[in-house]
């Protein structure tokens, strides 16, 4: 089955129906210039309300991995999804040594580093990163303007085939970016991710999910699965 995760979760109403609706796991920004952001506490009430089969995603943008870690345990998120915006000659392999540690301590976190797809070259990024420590990667729009995620922009899925296959054989793929009930078929046909990540495409308003976009969501993502 493919693994699906709501995100930009900010009250227990909009987890519990993603839930509900046979999410896999849900998101908790934790981005200061995101609408959709959430402070940590109010993040632990509601993973204090979820069962432990849903995996607790933290959304982080350019924070150090000592930060991740003390997030993830006051908060008791079980994965780390990781934007880490700086080039290659300023420290990116780096970067990616200090989050893979996050995998090696306890808590335990499972590694979500998130690869741009409007920049060049995503799949040597990607290979910038142990494979052994990646849980999977996820593969998002981003835009030109600075924003990371959460654009509800799509990036270019058949002109992106061969990075994407790259990146396939390091780790399992979640793709995000403009994703809704109407074009997730399209996306799984295309791409055949292992997962699939929604934020803007199910709200009602940034921060807050509609109900029925939600459940029509993941119900396109097991119609898709049912085709042959």
């Amino acid at each position: 089955m493919t693994w699906v995760k709501i995100c930009g979760i900010t009250n227990l109403e909009d987890a519990l129906t993603a839930v509900d609706a046979d999410a896999d796991a849900v998101g908790f920004v934790f981005y200061e210039k995101s609408p959709r952001r959430i402070d940590a506490e109010m993040a632990r009430s509601i993973v204090a309300g979820l069962p432990a089969h849903i995996e607790k995603v933290g959304v982080f943008v350019n924070r150090s991995a000592e930060e991740v870690a003390d997030t993830a345990t006051r908060v008791g998120i079980t994965a780390a999804q990781v934007y880490v915006d700086v080039e290659p000659a300023q420290g990116d392999a780096e970067c990616a040594y200090c989050f893979e540690q996050l995998t090696k301590k306890g808590p335990q976190i499972k590694l979500v580093p998130v690869l741009s797809m409007r920049r060049e070259r995503p799949e040597g990024r990607a290979m910038m990163w142990d494979p052994d420590a990646v849980y999977a990667f996820l593969l998002d729009s981003g835009s030109g303007g600075g924003q990371p995620g959460g654009t509800g922009r799509q990036f270019d899925w058949a002109g992106n085939g061969a990075a994407i296959t790259a990146i396939k054989s390091l780790a399992r793929v979640i793709v995000a970016g403009g994703l809704t009930a109407g074009n997730v078929v399209e996306a799984i046909e295309i791409l055949k991710p292992w997962g699939v990540d929604v934020s803007s495409g199910v709200e009602a308003q940034p921060g807050k999910k509609d109900p029925g976009k939600v459940r029509a969501f993941i119900a396109a993502v097991r119609e898709a699965e049912e085709k042959p």
